[in-house]
């Protein structure tokens, strides 16, 4: 969760580019209005409920993952996790094969204080009602120590776990071991590097292809038995925090959600869902969007590129002065 240069480039960027981004064709996302969920740092479309989507505060909020309802943005269940410790940075949130859901209590303010991490995993209720249930807990480490992390995703295939650490100069995607143990520790290795500061990833449905996104970006690739192929940057929408990503139940659309009251989620066309989306061959998006996400003209862009940059600069050399 730890963010002290991108809070204040969000503000900048959403105070100059003060036009709303585009919503996707037929789709206007919502807005997640439950008082409770102030810091939804993940999302995860339901594999049973169409319209559904789990989400979850960040940091220590305790055990619970909330049901919102896309179609109002009211929270239809409220789900207590049992049979696992004190949460201590829940930052992710991925459904595997089976209908199970996974949580990544992964994040490491301190950027890597913590001699492990954790993931739980428990089946995602076939009644949406409030409700506790039972969950695993699985222990994780890293080959090459300890990290801060917000983005882990299930291959809805196999079932393997990969995690995305979060560095400013970009990270790794690792893998865990085929499949976890809850006896004993997972070790997690990187295989491939991710040129982005990550804030949540997600796998399409037939887990071919894998999101990342960061706060003022995202990167689209293609994904093969752990082997990853840049195809090009997502559409990703300005948000002042954003911290979650999922593709629809049917592949064709992602979602970006973002930290806060009130938090709106917005919603794109996933690449290859249509041609006006499809990452083209230089690694842009072909929709004009960019990094940036599409809003505004390029003269705007590049008025709120200089702003944030100026910001950005300033406060480098204030850190450095203390």
């Amino acid at each position: 969760m730890r963010r002290p240069l991108a809070l204040l480039a969000g503000a900048l960027l959403v105070g100059v580019l003060a036009t709303p981004a585009p919503a996707a064709d037929g789709d206007g996302g919502f807005t997640i209005k439950d008082p409770r969920i102030k810091e939804s740092s993940g999302l995860a479309a339901s594999h049973l409920h169409p319209g559904i989507y789990w989400t979850h505060n960040d940091s220590d909020d305790g055990p619970y993952l909330y049901a919102v309802d896309s179609r109002t943005g009211r929270t239809v269940a409220t789900v207590t996790l049992s049979g696992i410790g004190r949460p201590r940075d829940v930052e992710a949130i991925s459904i595997g094969p089976g209908n199970e859901i996974y949580v990544g209590d992964i994040g490491d303010n301190l950027g890597g204080t913590w001699s492990h991490v954790w993931i739980y995993r428990l089946p995602e209720p076939k009644a949406l009602r409030d409700q506790t249930v039972r969950a695993t807990q699985y222990t994780v480490t890293y080959a090459n120590g300890p990290r801060d992390a917000e983005s882990l995703v299930v291959h809805p295939r196999t079932g393997r776990v990969y995690i995305i650490d979060k560095k400013e100069d970009g990270g790794h995607l690792f893998e865990g071991p085929p499949r976890l143990s809850a006896s004993g520790t997972n070790v997690f290795r990187p295989i491939a590097p991710v040129d982005l500061w990550a804030t949540d990833a997600a796998f399409s449905p037939d887990g071919r292809r894998l999101a990342v996104r960061g706060y003022f970006g995202g990167i689209a690739y293609d994904f093969d038995g752990g082997r990853i192929r840049r195809t090009g940057q997502l559409n990703v929408p300005l948000q002042a925090q954003g911290e979650s990503v999922t593709y629809s139940a049917d592949g064709t659309k992602l979602l970006y959600g973002s930290e806060g009251a009130d938090s709106p989620v917005e919603v794109r066309d996933a690449p290859g869902a249509s041609a006006s989306e499809s990452p083209s061959p230089d690694g842009s998006s072909a929709s004009g969007g960019g990094i940036l996400g599409g809003a505004g003209s390029l003269g705007t862009v590049a008025v709120a590129a200089a702003v944030v940059a100026a910001a950005l600069l300033g406060l480098r050399r204030l850190g450095r002065r203390r």
